[in-house]
């Protein structure tokens, strides 16, 4: 009897050992929480395949996806951190929508990397990883205006824009205009669906309320049905004088698809250049095939790496490398930058020599 005790009472210390080791091994939890946008644009789930490589065996990680809504991005964020997370790195739907629940994250001590775009309005966001959106849109305006022709005034430059819930649209238009409106003052750009922007067309340096007003009529919202719907409205009060050869800033290159595809049925538009950003596979064979003008290739492989490496510095008590600071409307966020390359019909091989998300099998030439 007392030797069955006793093996009772082993059998029970190991058990309670065990189940005490177990509990401490996973206090540790998930160190890394991701919480991206949307899992509906093949732009984040490159990102969430990226993110799981790069911390393969060196962190635990747990991805979650906010499908648009603010609301379930928070419930999103609380959910990492009832799992005991140290970093976390978030990618808003709505930058300003997106600051109560960091601020949760650092009461409870997270460190925050806001991701691609800026969570704003709230000091608790520690870092930001982006690619330079001000020289993204200057990238985009420029392009447009090396494809003007010389000397020709009253050109018809259609304006368009992501989501006005979005920093990143604000800066994105922020350094197209830097570029393009002293070619709107001069009258070489004649802007065809903004009167916001028009009146505004001799002002160099806009203020953000400016920019606000400017966003809120042309916003696509990085949506490819509203864009396509804007596109066909402006199309359908433009008369033929003002359509002819255009010019069309375009966002990103889901919108510029949409909006491309619009142009292209108006038989008073006999031709367009359009802009994009993102160097998705659709739009590389839309420029291969003659459809869309550019795209901004933003290598979100680099752009994870370096959002990756940040985190794992701060888990190692590292301070991260930064470049740049951005003003998300209360503090100076430290940055991280990563660089950007125009891709057009001329240099649209480096996808497939790259095989950016398999561009060598993906793309027909």
């Amino acid at each position: 009897m007392k030797r069955m005790l006793k093996g009772i009472i082993g059998a029970a210390m190991v058990a309670a050992f065990a189940a005490g080791f177990t509990a401490c091994s996973g206090s540790k939890g998930v160190e890394v929480g991701i919480v991206l946008p949307t899992k509906d644009e093949p732009r984040w789930i490159q990102d969430e395949t990226s993110f799981k490589k790069l911390l393969e065996g060196k962190a635990s990680v747990e991805l979650l996806f906010s499908q648009g809504d603010p609301n379930k991005e928070k419930q999103n964020v609380e959910a990492l951190l009832n799992k005991g997370i140290k970093v976390l790195l978030i990618c808003p739907h709505d930058g300003a929508a997106a600051a109560a629940a960091v601020e949760q994250a650092k009461k409870d001590g997270v460190t925050v990397i806001s991701y691609d775009r800026l969570v704003t309005d709230t000091n608790a966001v520690d870092y930001y990883v982006t690619f330079d959106s001000f020289e993204v849109g200057v990238a985009q305006g420029q392009y447009l205006i090396d494809n003007a022709e010389k000397g020709k005034k009253g050109q018809s430059l259609y304006l368009y824009a992501g989501a006005a819930s979005d920093n990143n649209a604000f800066i994105f238009f922020e350094g197209a205009w830097s570029v393009l409106q002293p070619k709107i003052a001069d009258g070489t750009f004649a802007i065809r669906n903004s009167d916001k922007a028009n009146a505004l067309k001799n002002k160099k340096y806009l203020t953000r309320s400016e920019i606000a007003d400017i966003i809120n009529q042309i916003t696509t919202d990085w949506n490819f049905d509203t864009a396509k719907k804007k596109a066909a409205d402006n199309l359908t009060v433009a008369t033929d004088a003002e359509k002819g050869k255009c010019f069309v800033l375009a966002p990103n290159d889901g919108t510029a698809r949409a909006i491309a595809d619009e142009f292209a049925k108006d038989p008073a538009v006999t031709s367009y250049v359009i802009t994009g950003q993102d160097a998705e596979l659709a739009s590389a064979q839309y420029i291969i095939d003659g459809k869309q003008s550019m795209t901004v290739w933003k290598n979100t492989a680099i752009l994870a790496r370096d959002a990756i490496t940040m985190a794992l510095d701060i888990l190692d008590g590292k301070v991260p490398e930064t470049t740049s600071t951005y003003d998300n409307n209360v503090k100076k966020v430290p940055a991280k930058q990563t660089a950007i390359t125009v891709i057009d019909k001329g240099n649209v091989k480096l996808l497939a020599e790259a095989d950016y998300n398999g561009a060598a099998t993906a793309l027909k030439f």
